[in-house]
């Protein structure tokens, strides 16, 4: 008997919600890094962002969560209907249960700014630090480096 109750109270307690205070077809926005701000509360109609768990689109009235960015895109549709694409090497997104949204990232850089090349010739140089690492500490730091070269190729 006892069991039932506090199940019941946990089922209650965990059941995922949508957001229940957007407004229309657009939420806030706040994303930036230590170094710049991109957006501070624009509203926007959707945002697609890499993740630990997968790519994943948040729209207005999306269940409040937190994901753990990884190397990639995100890219913002704004209410003008462009598409802003921007590469993040890792960082956090939080969406909150008014559905506002707040993505802090370690590094942006718009896509348009990738130097190809650049990064060509970095993606040559990490891969051959890997090839050579001899230490495990090495080896991953290395890995980190092809990862995000990587994810700039694919950007």
């Amino acid at each position: 008997m006892a069991f039932r109750s506090i199940a019941a109270r946990s089922v209650a307690l965990c059941r995922r919600a949508m957001a229940t205070e957007a407004s229309g077809n657009t939420f806030p926005l706040t994303f930036g890094s230590p170094y710049k701000a991109v957006h501070d509360g624009s509203p926007v109609k959707q945002v697609d962002l890499p993740s630990t768990t997968g790519h994943f689109g948040i729209l207005p009235q999306h269940v409040p969560t937190i994901a753990i960015l990884v190397p990639g895109t995100v890219s913002i549709h704004t209410e003008s209907g462009e598409v802003e694409k921007y590469f993040v090497s890792s960082g956090t997104a939080t969406i909150h249960a008014d559905s506002s949204v707040q993505i802090l990232a370690e590094e942006i850089c718009a896509v348009s700014d990738i130097d190809e090349s650049a990064v060509r010739s970095g993606l040559e140089a990490a891969q051959s630090k890997l090839s050579s690492a001899s230490s495990e500490a090495d080896k991953a730091a290395a890995q980190i480096e092809v990862d995000v070269y990587q994810s700039m190729m694919a950007a």
